[in-house]
């Protein structure tokens, strides 16, 4: 598989080196490709395949929105709880693409399944059928799915097939299912049970189009762990809360979203399988760790953003309110060029909390940047101090805390600013 370093560099954004990615192992299990099908009239690669030779137990979470993609159609009518390979394409969402897409997605199967006959065949496998495929796509809605450019490269994709995965070859995958990101995300953690080791490795992309219920957005997950089709969603699904489902750019929420988690059975542990096992509190921290930082990863090259952005609403009388306040705040384009324009403009943080209908107490609540308090008991604090804030305000990282003093639940969200280029970006999209 040669790399092409076009996947790694932007020029719109600071150079990315390989010693920036974290270190991922292989999994056992696994094997991975991408190729170039010249989705967008390039050499960069634009169509990924994972396949399970044994089969992969998995969970998926999908988007919310009413309208989605003919791959996720596709998905719910033709899969079952054990797959033996997901095929994810760019540049086209197939969606709004009615019989033409979703029969595309049963010639492509057709076209894949062949291609993986010889090597189910020559290791013993068992034959992979329509059942067993995934598909996930993504980019611009309404354009006609380009079947025949896929399907020409499917065999292409399955001879690329590598059983192991270094960091150059996760990044490299990774990067194939990139739109509009700046660079690749890829997060890996591993735990440790007894004497055996359990590896979690994951890729996500996303750059815009970023609210809750998963956005414009994939992320894969795998892991070598036995664990149960119906015990992985319980584990992805009570993740999401505070990672996936805790991120936005624009307040939009895609067409395409699909976060999937792929157990491929290599390393036996029984009490993964037990949910309130000490065991399986483990491998959940682990896997939120993964989770969230691709989440946060996803942030930080939000579409012509500049600045991460952490709204941490504490003392709430409920987790529902702490989470409908902060993204009342963070999805407010008044806020997001505040902070893009470094002004420490607390009023328009007020004015996302207020316009949440939520009911706030204003004589109780205290409001943070970073370390300063800006305002307390109803009124600017006494210990206000403009220029600490502007100056605080021109860091990378900014940090807003609400203290509702309600009762003891939290929730935190992450967003990014708007600039000037998120315009840009998207209004020469296409």
């Amino acid at each position: 598989m040669t790399i092409n370093l076009k996947n790694f560099y932007s020029s719109v954004k600071k150079i990315t080196n390989m010693n920036d990615f974290q270190e991922l192992k292989d999994i056992e299990g696994l094997q991975v490709s991408s190729v170039s099908a010249n989705l967008y009239k390039s050499e960069r690669d634009d169509l990924a395949l994972f396949y399970f030779p044994g089969g992969a137990n998995y969970a998926v979470a999908y988007t919310q929105n009413s309208i989605v993609s003919e791959s996720i159609t596709w998905n719910r009518q033709n899969t079952k709880s054990n797959i033996k390979a997901l095929v994810v394409n760019t540049k086209n969402a197939n969606t709004f693409t009615g019989d033409q897409g979703l029969n595309g997605l049963d010639e492509i199967a057709k076209t894949l399944i062949q291609s993986l006959k010889k090597v189910d065949d020559e290791n013993g496998h068992e034959k992979t059928k329509i059942k067993d495929l995934l598909f996930a796509s993504t980019g611009v809605i309404g354009e006609e799915f380009p079947v025949e450019k896929i399907k020409s490269n499917i065999e292409n994709l399955v001879s690329n097939l590598r059983i192991n995965q270094n960091k150059i070859i996760w990044i490299k995958v990774a990067s194939a299912i990139m739109t509009t990101d700046t660079k690749p995300k890829v997060a890996y953690s591993e735990i440790k049970l007894g004497d055996k080791i359990i590896r979690i490795a994951g890729i996500a992309k996303g750059s815009g189009m970023i609210a809750p219920n998963l956005a414009t957005m994939f992320s894969f997950i795998f892991t070598d762990a036995d664990i149960s089709s119906a015990l992985l969603s319980k584990y992805l699904n009570k993740v999401l809360l505070n990672t996936f489902n805790a991120i936005t750019i624009d307040s939009d929420t895609s067409t395409n979203d699909m976060v999937a988690i792929f157990s491929t059975k290599k390393v036996k542990n029984k009490k993964l399988n037990i949910f309130s096992s000490k065991e399986a509190l483990k491998f959940e921290k682990a896997l939120k760790t993964v989770c969230l930082d691709l989440a946060k990863q996803i942030i930080v090259d939000g579409e012509g953003a500049k600045k991460f952005i952490n709204i941490r609403i504490i003392n709430s009388e409920t987790m529902e309110r702490a989470k409908k306040i902060a993204f009342s705040i963070a999805n407010s384009p008044l806020v997001k060029t505040a902070i893009a324009g470094e002004d420490p403009n607390w009023g328009r943080i007020l004015m996302g909390m207020g316009k949440s209908g939520e009911k706030i107490d204003s004589k109780k609540i205290i409001i943070k940047l970073g370390d300063f308090v800006v305002a307390e008991n109803g009124k600017i604090s006494e210990t206000y101090n403009e220029e600490k804030l502007k100056k605080y305000m021109q860091e990378e990282a900014i940090l807003i805390e609400i203290d509702l003093k309600q009762g003891k639940e939290e929730f935190e969200c992450y967003t990014c600013d708007f600039t000037h280029d998120y315009i840009d970006i998207n209004t020469h999209y296409r």
